[in-house]
C-alpha cells in the first residue's frame, strides 16, 4: 500500500437452410477466424484517448481506445471494476501461443467497442458452441479496457526462441519481511487486467478470453475487485480504501505525459527493444485485519496513516493535496515512509481496488487492497519503497501481503494487423 505523492462482422458464406446464419468459427473453435478489427474503432462508441482523460469526457458507458502507443489501462482514468486474472501456459508451443496472442488482440478489440466477440452469442450454427458467451448482450462498453503483461516464468517455456529477450528488471519479487504469500494467488506466466465501470463487462472480458485460450492456456488465479482506491484523474478526490482512508492523494495524473515517461513508459534505452512504450506491474493482494482495525482509537489511526480520516489531509495541513510536512508524523507513519523524498524519489502509479472474498472461516472478513502499481522499473520504483514499508509501517500491525507477481506490460496495439506482444515475438 505504497502512499505516492507524484506517486457482426460479414461471413461471406452463404445462409444456412435452417435459417441460421454459419459461424465463421468451426467445430474445433473460433481462433483461426479474421475479425475486422478496423470496423471497432468505427462502431460508432466515442473513443477516450488511453492518456487518463476525465470520467465526465468518457460518459456512462463510453469506449475508450484499444489502438494506441500505449496499452488502455495504466494511464487510462481508473473504472470502478476490476477483474485481474492470472494464467498459465500449457503449451511450449512459441508458435501457438503467438497465434492465441493475435486471437486475444482481435477478441479485445471488439470486446472494448461494445461487440460480441466472433459471430457472437446466437445466430450461428446450432450445432456448435457460440463465438460470445452472451452475458454482456445489450451492455454498453462500460470504459472497458483490458491491458495484458508477461512474468518472468514465460521466458522460461519456449527455450531458444525467447533466450535473451527477459528484461533485466522482470525479476520475481524478493520476499519482503511480514510476507505471506499464497501460491495459489501469487505468479503466473502472464495476466490480463479488465476494467469497466460495469462489472459484468469486466468479466464477460475475462471469460471470453479464457475460453479462447483453453488447451494452450489456463486460469493460475483471479481477482475481483470493487471501489477503486486511486485516481488518475487531476483534480479527482481520492477514494478511501476498506479502512476508511484516502491513500496516494498525489497519484501520477494520467494527463502527465512528462511524469508518465520519466516514471510509467519503458525508456529506448532501458534495455529491450520490444518493450519501449511498455511499463512495470507490480500485483500484490494485501489482506486487512479489519476487525483489528475496526477496535483502533481514531488517534491511533490517524497516526499509523499520517494523515486525518475525514479530509485526508497530512498531518498539520488541511487539504488531502496539501503538500505534506512529513518530520510533523511519527516516524513509522505510513504517508511519511513512502513518501518519494523519503526513498530517492521513487514514484509509481496506483490502480488499486479493493476486495472482500467471504470469510476465512473464523468469522472474519477475507478483505483488503489488491494493490496494482506500475512503473517504469521495479528496481527503482516498488522494490525499495516496499522495502521500506515492510520494515517499519505501523500499517503493518494491520495488513499482511498474502499474493504477489510482477509482469512486463508490452506497448499498445498501433493498428489492426498488430497485436499484443508482437514485438516479442516476431523479433530476430
Amino acid at each position: 500500500m505504497a502512499e505516492q505523492q507524484s506517486g457482426e462482422p460479414e461471413s461471406g458464406e452463404p445462409a444456412a437452410a435452417a435459417g441460421h446464419k454459419p459461424s465463421r468459427r468451426t467445430l474445433l473453435g473460433w481462433g483461426g477466424a479474421g475479425l475486422a478489427v478496423g470496423a471497432a474503432a468505427a462502431g460508432g462508441a466515442v473513443a477516450v484517448a488511453q492518456s487518463g482523460e476525465s470520467e465526465a469526457h468518457a460518459g456512462a458507458g463510453g469506449e475508450v481506445a484499444f489502438h494506441g502507443p500505449h496499452q488502455a489501462g495504466i494511464a487510462t482514468a481508473v473504472q470502478d471494476r476490476l477483474h485481474f486474472a492470472a494464467f498459465d501456459l500449457k503449451t511450449d508451443d512459441a508458435d501457438a501461443f503467438a497465434d492465441l496472442l493475435k486471437e486475444w488482440t482481435r477478441a479485445a478489440a471488439r470486446m472494448t467497442a461494445g461487440h460480441a466477440v466472433g459471430d457472437g452469442a446466437f445466430g450461428g450454427l446450432a450445432e456448435a458452441p457460440p463465438d460470445d458467451t452472451g452475458e454482456a448482450l445489450g451492455l454498453k462498453p462500460s470504459r472497458l479496457t483490458l491491458t495484458i503483461g508477461f512474468g518472468p516464468s514465460l521466458f522460461e517455456k519456449f527455450g531458444e526462441r525467447l533466450a535473451g529477450r527477459r528484461p533485466e528488471a522482470l525479476a520475481e519479487l524478493p520476499k519482503f519481511p511480514g510476507d505471506n504469500l499464497e501460491k495459489a494467488r501469487s505468479g503466473g506466466d502472464l495476466c490480463v487486467q479488465a476494467c469497466a465501470d460495469d462489472p459484468q463487462v469486466a468479466v464477460h472480458a475475462i471469460r471470453n478470453l479464457a475460453r479462447i485460450g483453453f488447451g494452450r492456456v489456463a486460469v493460475r488465479w483471479s481477482q475481483l475487485g470493487f471501489g477503486k482506491t486511486s485516481s488518475t484523474t487531476p483534480g479527482a478526490q481520492t477514494p478511501r480504501n476498506l479502512l476508511g482512508f484516502k491513500d496516494g492523494t498525489r497519484n501520477i495524473d494520467g494527463t502527465d505525459t512528462a511524469r508518465l515517461d520519466k516514471h510509467v513508459w519503458v525508456g529506448a534505452k532501458d534495455g529491450q527493444d520490444w518493450l519501449t512504450g511498455g511499463s512495470y506491474l507490480v500485483a500484490r493482494r494485501i489482506r486487512m485485519n479489519v476487525e483489528t482495525w475496526d477496535r483502533a482509537s481514531l488517534q491511533e489511526q490517524e497516526d499509523v496513516f499520517g494523515r486525518d480520516k475525514g479530509e485526508g489531509a497530512p498531518v498539520g495541513r488541511s487539504k488531502e493535496h496539501d503538500e505534506p510536512f512529513l518530520k510533523a508524523m511519527k516516524p513509522d507513519a505510513h504517508v511519511r515512509l513512502a513518501h518519494p523524498d523519503t526513498n530517492d524519489g521513487a514514484t509509481i502509479l496506483r490502480r488499486g481496488y479493493s476486495f472482500t472474498d467471504g470469510t476465512d472461516g473464523l468469522g472474519r472478513l477475507d478483505a483488503g487492497l489488491f494493490f496494482l502499481a506500475y512503473q517504469r522499473d521495479p528496481r527503482t520504483g516498488f522494490i525499495p519503497v516496499q522495502r521500506r514499508l515492510a520494515r517499519h509501517d505501523a500499517l503493518n500491525e494491520y495488513i499482511q501481503h498474502v499474493g504477489s507477481a510482477v509482469f512486463a506490460v508490452p506497448p499498445g496495439v498501433r493498428g489492426k494487423d498488430d497485436w499484443w506482444g508482437r514485438a516479442l515475438f516476431e523479433q530476430r
